[in-house]
């Protein structure tokens, strides 16, 4: 959809970011480049700083505290819950009683904060309009890609607004039951710093192998975002390019053999897993409050 159809889509809608840390800025500086006024977007943000920096390179509004924010019922309002999740039970909260005095349905609350469940959002909001969402930190470059969920309480216009918030840092997906969340979590949410590491490990093997630190690093970057590109072009499964790029007996079949007597495959499976159960026990912890 173009820029121009997406602002013609949502210009009755007004969005309140609760956090203007690097999520919101990112959320806040992709909606403005697919065609959101800065009048659309307000910012509820405590540091000083931060709010005038957002203001100053966005010119959107600044609310020092959430007292004093105030719905304009003509408009579509939402709130995207951008803070950290230990704080949202209490923030959540503070915000319940300025949602009961809302003209129903009341804002949509579009959540990216790790681990919070519906459940848990509503029952301290008092407020059932609300969508979970799980960006990740490519969104920074207006690359990454958001897990969804919302239950029957979201109808399909509402479902649409989260999506088009969310894609304008990337992609969006939805999955159908809640407690897939954990895996988007593990998979997306966790997944660049499973790259980064896999980074590491490739310019730390040139660099043992006698290149400098420099061309090392280019080598493994340049390598990882062609053949992520080359992938993501192709209609065929990744096994299927793998096995085309290693010939028999081959340097390629040499490195994957040892890969392959290490385990690296079931490794990562497992420390995908583990990210995933942790993701289901910090969502247990946060709700029991």
């Amino acid at each position: 959809m173009s820029t121009n159809k997406i602002a013609q889509n949502n210009s009755n809608a007004h969005i309140t970011f609760v956090g203007g840390g690097n999520m919101g800025r990112a959320l806040i500086s992709g909606l403005l480049a697919s065609g959101f006024e800065p009048n659309q977007i307000s910012v509820v943000e405590a540091n000083a700083a931060t709010a005038l920096k957002l203001h100053e390179d966005f010119g959107v509004q600044g609310i020092g505290a959430l007292e004093h924010i105030a719905f304009d019922f003509s408009r579509n309002n939402v709130l995207v819950m951008a803070i950290k999740p230990q704080d949202f039970n209490v923030v959540a909260k503070g915000l319940a009683s300025k949602l009961k005095h809302a003209s129903e349905p009341g804002p949509l609350i579009l959540s990216i904060a790790a681990g919070i469940r519906l459940k848990d959002m509503s029952r301290w909001l008092d407020h059932t309009r609300c969508v979970r969402a799980m960006p990740n930190t490519p969104a920074l470059i207006g690359k990454g890609i958001t897990g969804l969920f919302a239950d029957t309480a979201v109808d399909q216009s509402d479902r649409a607004l989260a999506e088009t918030i969310c894609n304008a840092v990337g992609q969006t997906v939805w999955v159908k039951e809640e407690k897939l969340m954990d895996a988007v979590t593990a998979v997306s949410g966790s997944g660049p710093a499973y790259v980064f590491a896999f980074l590491e490990a490739m310019q730390s093997a040139g660099e043992k192998l006698g290149l400098d630190s420099e061309t090392a690093r280019k080598l493994a970057y340049a390598t990882l975002e062609g053949a992520t590109q080359l992938a993501h072009d192709s209609d065929e499964h990744a096994g299927v390019l793998r096995a085309r790029v290693t010939s028999k007996g081959g340097t390629t079949a040499a490195a994957l053999d040892v890969m392959k007597q290490q385990g690296w495959h079931e490794i990562l499976e497992k420390a995908i897993d583990a990210a995933s159960q942790r993701g289901k026990t910090m969502g247990d912890e946060l709700g029991q409050s």
